[in-house]
């Protein structure tokens, strides 16, 4: 497909979404948000390339899981889609993505493994994100090479945790690089917007990998300079090993016949400065409007919550996303680690992990649990 067949070892800084407000109809950074996207590019221009056994390139890039500290349904659009407010935080709990030239072959391929990977063993055709996020790339103008692609699957599956957009974000900054890096043509930052929002509503703050005030459907998107003090909460993450599917728990919240949430403003500074205080506003101020139609699909949530509350140390516990996955917020590692241990003791069908915040893009941390 392209001349590169052969990816160069060393990847120039590529293109990405530009600091300005508007992005592409319907996707924006809001522009108090340019200084983080400013230093997600300068993080983003050295990443890990190593070599294979052949000679070729290999390039690797993390995709980290997401939680929604809240998530509020706001609205409704004309299409259906339903408007919300949330705040996405992402942790140093990832997949990898691993990719080299597919020689000798006129298109990409995708083999997934990992401890996650047999509930995707089947999902490795063009329907896939990852291949959604190639062939859109291409679509979009990039000249890439038929591509071999490894996904190290670690973070559960229709789970709340974001996995699979952050798989295909991680797809769209490789396809960046090495676009880069054979000296083609990068798409323009308007249309690798419009290509993350066809992807999925989550993908656009996946590129980001940074917290993020997000409104709309997932389109409209304020990167949060946040302190250092929240490296210090730990989270303990839940899941009862069941898939819940996202259309199937809007639904069940739409018959609910719930009112919409009214729009919140953002915290001020002083809150978000003390994880104490910031945890005390989460507790207060918001909450994760599709709890109640998630718990009534699948009751385990509500037992996993109610354990995770009962933990000595426990600041607050929480669905994320549409679930099945919960967390909760510690002040510190030994409470967390505690309560872990307690759960998978009491509960060893659940699946379980520990994880911290990312403050902001750093590259390819530590992958797994």
């Amino acid at each position: 497909m392209g001349s590169c067949s052969r990816l160069p070892s060393r990847a120039r800084a590529p293109h990405g979404p530009r600091t300005q407000a508007a992005a592409g109809p319907g996707w924006r950074v809001c522009p108090n948000g340019q200084h983080g996207a400013a230093e997600f590019m300068k993080q983003m221009a050295d990443r890990t390339v190593m070599e294979a056994g052949d000679g070729a390139s290999l390039w690797v890039e993390s995709a980290p899981a997401k939680i929604n500290l809240f998530l509020h349904v706001t609205g409704r659009r004309a299409d259906g889609y339903h408007l919300l407010q949330s705040l996405f935080v992402y942790l140093d709990l990832a997949d990898r993505l691993t990719v080299k030239p597919h020689t000798r072959a006129s298109r990409d391929r995708l083999t997934i493994v990992g401890p996650m990977a047999d509930a995707l063993r089947k999902e490795t055709g063009a329907d896939n994100l990852v291949l959604r996020a190639l062939a859109l790339l291409r679509e979009a103008g990039g000249n890439l090479p038929p591509l071999a692609v490894t996904l190290e699957k670690h973070v559960p599956v229709a789970a709340g945790l974001g996995g699979g957009s952050a798989d295909a974000a991680a797809m769209v900054r490789l396809g960046q690089r090495i676009l880069a890096a054979c000296g083609h043509p990068v798409p323009e930052a308007e249309k690798l917007a419009e290509l993350a929002l066809a992807l999925g509503a989550d993908v656009p703050p996946a590129l980001y990998c940074r917290p993020s005030w997000v409104e709309g459907i997932g389109e409209r998107l304020v990167p949060l300079d946040v302190p250092s003090s929240w490296a210090d909460l730990e989270i303990v993450l839940v899941n009862p090993n069941q898939p819940l599917a996202t259309a199937a728990v809007f639904r069940r919240w739409a018959q609910s016949g719930r009112p919409f949430h009214h729009h919140i403003s953002q915290p001020r500074d002083a809150i978000l400065a003390s994880p104490q205080a910031f945890t005390s506003w989460l507790a207060t101020e918001t909450t994760n409007d599709l709890e109640p139609a998630a718990t009534a699909l699948l009751p385990d949530i509500m037992t996993i919550l109610e354990a995770l509350r009962s933990c000595p140390g426990c600041l607050l516990a929480r669905m994320s996303g549409s679930g099945a996955t919960c967390f909760a917020l510690f002040a510190n590692r030994r409470a967390a680690e505690h309560a872990r241990t307690r759960l998978r003791q009491e509960h060893p069908d659940w699946w379980t992990a520990l994880a911290r915040i990312r403050q902001s893009w750093q590259g390819d941390a530590a992958v797994g649990v």
